[in-house]
């Protein structure tokens, strides 16, 4: 943090979201970090860059800020997401295995379905809302654990401690990702899990206008391999999309607020409502984990999962009956949006899976921006009204 490092106090999370990481102030006199748009460096530099698919200055900035968040060693940026993903999955060999939470995000289940299944590795999927699943764990002896919580998109809470504390025990190790929440809400590595992934695309960012993503840990060695994988495979970020997502970094803690707080006053408003069969929000009392989302977010964060009594063209009608919410995939950006799983985020899963997870025709996921709370409401009212 420059000249600020002599500071006895950790600074709060809105300071370092905004501070952290300005040792390049010292040598450029600049507010903001420029965008170091360079694919080579010069031999022998100070800092030894080399070539920008090896790392790079504004890869640099935003990893120390998701550090410091975070409260972890290490951490390594990704073009996308689902880089994040590929680079820890190839880390695995022939024979290994991973055990998931049945319900992920879909296009991590593409790519152990239909990617890695060819390497010869095997996933073995299972709820882990289910206390008797942790037994899996000794059972299917996995190389490799991994799950979301709240997941993606039935907003189910999983018991990370407890999952961690039974991998821990057989040396296995556990990825959370950790896109719907956030560190600001939800710590993994606190809560035992050996790596943290997000998609900075998402609410890091904030802005709908980059792509990225990030894998924390306090494991050297995983550090190591995940550096090799994003050299090594080409899985780096853009400098360009790495100074977008370090500038929208800055109103994260923000952003959160206001989003959280409308995503549960939204979430209670319409639980209620004749064509809303369920409405699913960690921190709403009838959730059915309601008591351990407490226990381990501090927030509900601002995902909300809706079941309608509609049929899928009403469904869809409702959708497009909105002004506020735009019908798109992706989520967390300051712009508020609605998603219908079964045909975009999950549309790569197979039916049968889809309606054993209860992923149907009717199902909408909504991803509360930053407007304001009321016309939010009014909005969804109108909508809904319709029917």
């Amino acid at each position: 943090m420059g000249n600020k490092e002599n500071n006895i106090k950790k600074p709060g999370v809105k300071t370092l979201t905004i501070h952290h990481g300005e040792t390049f102030a010292e040598e450029t006199g600049c507010v903001m970090p420029p965008i170091f748009s360079t694919s080579t460096f010069k031999y022998g530099n100070k800092q030894n860059f080399d070539y920008t698919r090896s790392g790079n200055p504004n890869f640099k900035i935003l990893e120390n800020i998701l550090k410091s968040v975070e409260d972890s060693k290490y951490c390594t940026v990704f073009g996308s997401g689902i880089s994040a993903v590929t680079a820890i999955t190839s880390t695995l060999k022939s024979g290994d295995k991973i055990l998931c939470e049945s319900n992920l995000y879909g296009c991590t289940v593409r790519m152990f379905d239909k990617i890695f299944k060819k390497f010869g590795i095997e996933t073995l999927y299972t709820d882990f809302t289910d206390k008797e699943s942790i037994k899996k764990i000794k059972d299917f002896k996995p190389t490799l654990i991994w799950l979301e919580s709240p997941t993606n998109p039935l907003l189910k809470i999983l018991d990370i401690k407890s999952i961690c504390d039974e991998a821990n025990k057989h040396k296995i190790p556990v990825v959370l990702d950790n896109t719907f929440t956030t560190a600001l809400i939800q710590k993994p590595l606190e809560l035992g899990a050996t790596l943290s992934l997000i998609s900075t695309t998402k609410f890091i960012n904030g802005h709908s206008d980059a792509l990225g993503g990030a894998v924390l840990t306090n494991d050297e060695e995983w550090n190591s391999k995940l550096l090799f994988s994003q050299k090594a495979l080409g899985l780096q970020p853009s400098p360009f999309d790495s100074w977008l997502i370090t500038r929208g970094v800055k109103t994260l803690p923000l952003r959160i607020e206001q989003q959280t707080k409308s995503a549960e006053i939204i979430s209670k408003e319409f639980e209620n409502h004749r064509i809303i069969r369920k409405a699913l929000y960690p921190f709403n009392q009838k959730h059915p984990q309601f008591n351990l989302a407490k226990s381990q977010m501090k927030s509900g964060g601002s995902m909300i999962t809706l079941k309608l009594n509609l049929n899928k063209a009403d469904t869809f009608n409702f959708c497009k009956s909105l002004k506020y919410f735009s019908l798109a995939e992706s989520l967390g950006g300051v712009e508020s949006l609605i998603c219908h799983p079964a045909t975009m985020t999950h549309a790569s899963v197979d039916d049968k899976t889809k309606n054993l997870l209860g992923i149907d025709d009717s199902l909408v996921r909504l991803s509360v921006g930053c407007e304001d709370t009321n016309d939010l409401i009014s909005d969804i009212l109108f909508a809904l009204n319709k029917f």
